[in-house]
């Protein structure tokens, strides 16, 4: 059986370790029930920690963003209240800051808070 592609980075350098995949390149790791999903058409949409994220959650940015169309930069610390998650798409959400509304982030530069 072949490891699949690392959700975070989508490399395929990956390999089984003990009950979770770990990706040789970028160090993520993740269970591997989560790749073998029985239920079906659930997206779960993780944080860069692996915590699962659920609308109305709150998440920080772990790192200074530049954020397109606007001159102000999204600082590390930033916190965003009340995301939404997009349907069918586990590597973003959306939400507000206090400065810009309307952010599309990516979760692998979020923690959950």
């Amino acid at each position: 059986m072949t490891a699949p592609a690392c959700p975070q980075c989508t490399l395929a350098n990956t390999y089984v370790d003990g009950g979770q995949y770990v990706c040789a390149d970028c160090g993520f790791e993740w269970p591997r029930a989560a790749a073998t999903d029985p239920g079906g058409d659930a997206v779960v949409v993780r944080d860069s920690n692996g915590n699962v994220l659920a609308d109305g959650d709150t998440v920080v940015v772990i790192k200074d963003l530049k954020v397109k169309g606007s001159s102000i930069p999204l600082k590390q610390g930033t916190v965003i209240r009340n995301i939404r998650l997009v349907e069918d798409d586990a590597d973003h959400i959306e939400g507000h800051s206090d400065r810009i509304k309307g952010l599309v982030l990516k979760t692998v530069f979020l923690r959950k808070a």
